[in-house]
């Protein structure tokens, strides 16, 4: 697999997380079909679905409208992301106990590299199961969790029992597992690739083993480097608790086309209230709004603006983002995916936050100058 020294790693990922708090803080919510974000009457984009939801095909980043289709009798419940934070630094001090290599990917979701551990246990496995553990009786929320001795393999270990599962792919078995694993099952190929992929005859890690590199990149452009590497189980990216941001945003990538300039405008404002609260909770603010759009035939386009100061508030974000979309086609093109990255962000030289800047205007620079 590597000539690299074998690592062990955990990606833990907690269940249906936004939902499952939900569920837990308001027994009127438990065993019900829970949306997380959007409205009953149909805008906005579903930020996360419990599992009963899910039965009916809802899952997030849906258009509102198509879980209403799909789960008429879905209960929609408003985020609330300081509670999230909140459970979510408890969940981590349980990490910290086992290992300073923490890397978290989001609120629910984090890498850590246990190969040398606080408690001197030689097995990752029993370590997980610690974890998962005391999640449960810290929040009384469950987690999935994957251990292997890479981090992309310990992502799609996560992913393979959930809920409230544990599994393990040991690096001698991981060659005739990524043999057999769906293609649609590797993390990094979306819906658009998978598509493209079974086009060419590719439905599982054996098919795409048949290709050289590169041929590869001659039909993916440069990620097919990295399915090259992936399929042969090769990650040598370290667990990094201390990475430097250089921006924060967030996009989505929607199940259906969207035409709706109404529902476009009511989705940037809900996805710059996670951008927010995310910025907020790592004491981070940016001067540059970056808003992307990927249109239905997959042309992709960004369009950006500056301010003269600090910005981390979702009343600035939406509107600066909905200001870059009269820049778009947008409503006269379908798209089927939008984001939204603010850089630029308040770093010192040593990669750490410097005190927020207070915002005495709202002006934006010319974003064609």
């Amino acid at each position: 697999m590597s000539d690299q020294p074998v690592r062990k790693i955990i990606h833990i990922d907690m269940d249906a997380f936004y939902a499952s708090v939900e569920q837990r803080d308001f027994p009127k919510y438990r065993d019900k079909p829970v949306i997380v974000g959007g409205s009953p009457d149909g805008r906005g984009v579903v930020a996360a679905a419990s599992y009963e939801v899910r039965k009916f095909g809802v899952h997030s980043a849906m258009p509102a409208a198509k879980a209403i289709r799909l789960c008429p009798h879905a209960i929609f419940v408003k985020p609330r992301f300081k509670v999230y934070r909140k459970v979510s630094k408890q969940i981590r001090e349980i990490f910290f106990q086992f290992t300073d290599l923490v890397e978290p990917l989001s609120l629910d979701e984090a890498y850590l590299d246990v190969t040398e551990n606080h408690i001197d246990l030689p097995s990752a496995t029993l370590i997980a199961q610690k974890i998962r553990k005391l999640i449960k009786e810290k929040t009384n929320l469950t987690a999935s969790a994957g251990v292997a001795h890479n981090k992309f393999l310990a992502k799609i270990a996560s992913d393979l029992d959930k809920p409230d599962g544990l599994s393990v792919i040991l690096p001698a078995d991981a060659n005739d597992f990524l043999k057999k694993l769906n293609i649609g099952k590797f993390h990094g190929v979306g819906e658009a690739t998978e598509a493209k992929m079974n086009a060419l005859d590719i439905y599982t890690g054996e098919d795409l083993l048949q290709w050289s590199e590169v041929d590869l990149v001659q039909e993916f452009g440069k990620v097919g480097r990295h399915y090259y590497r992936i399929v042969r189980g090769i990650d040598h990216r370290e667990v990094k608790p201390h990475r430097i941001r250089k921006s924060i945003g967030k996009e989505r990538t929607f199940t259906e086309d969207i035409n709706d300039l109404g529902w476009v405008n009511n989705f940037l404002s809900e996805l710059a209230q996670e951008i927010s609260e995310s910025m907020k909770n790592k004491e981070v603010a940016g001067k540059t709004v970056t808003l992307k759009v990927r249109y239905a035939d997959f042309e992709t386009i960004s369009r950006s603006t500056s301010f003269s100061h600090y910005i981390n508030e979702a009343e600035d974000i939406s509107k600066t983002a909905i200001q870059l979309l009269e820049e778009t086609e947008v409503g006269d093109r379908k798209v089927r995916l939008l984001g939204i990255t603010l850089s630029n962000l308040n770093l010192g030289q040593a990669g750490r936050y410097k005190q927020l800047e207070i915002p005495f205007n709202n002006t934006t620079t010319d974003p064609h100058k």
